[in-house]
């Protein structure tokens, strides 16, 4: 399997990891941020895809930029009502072992490139999910000490 194709099913089984992990969670704030990260992914997929496809991307129209403040604006709603159990917490440790998973991965991969293009996109999606494993562990903190949350957080 290639680069390209197993980029593809990576991006493919995160979108399905963080639908998942909507479905599963009884908070509001939390299914609106694990729908985001789908989509992010879905975003990721096309991305790779095109490449692919057509052999090129123009790096500086690629829009696979998270809205970190919507993000933590959205998980504000649930602050007073969070409880999870230490197996919902595992859940959530095992997504930022997939993001950093996926984000190696990408760098890995960008080093073996020798399409410069190609290269430029591969870094910019590892950042992407070097950006989705910190959001993750912000979660995984606000899910440990929802009170002392900071709605403001951006990194």
């Amino acid at each position: 399997m290639n680069a390209y194709d197993y980029a593809l099913k990576v991006e493919k089984e995160g979108e399905k990891y963080y639908k998942e992990l909507a479905k599963r969670s009884p908070y509001t704030g939390l299914k609106m941020v694990f729908n985001i990260l789908a989509s992010e992914e879905v975003k990721h997929y096309k991305v790779i895809h095109d490449m692919k496809t057509n052999g090129s991307v123009d790096i500086d129209k690629l829009d696979i930029i998270l809205d970190t403040k919507t993000i933590f604006e959205t998980l504000s709603i649930d602050k007073d009502n969070v409880n999870f159990n230490n197996d919902e917490i595992k859940f959530y440790e095992e997504a930022i072992a997939r993001e950093d998973s996926a984000e190696q991965f990408y760098r890995e991969q960008a080093c073996k490139l020798e399409d410069e293009n190609a290269k430029a996109v591969f870094l910019k999606i590892a950042d992407e999910e070097a950006k989705h494993k910190v959001l993750l562990q912000n979660i995984l903190d606000f899910i440990l000490e929802p009170k002392n949350f900071v709605t403001a957080a951006e990194f």
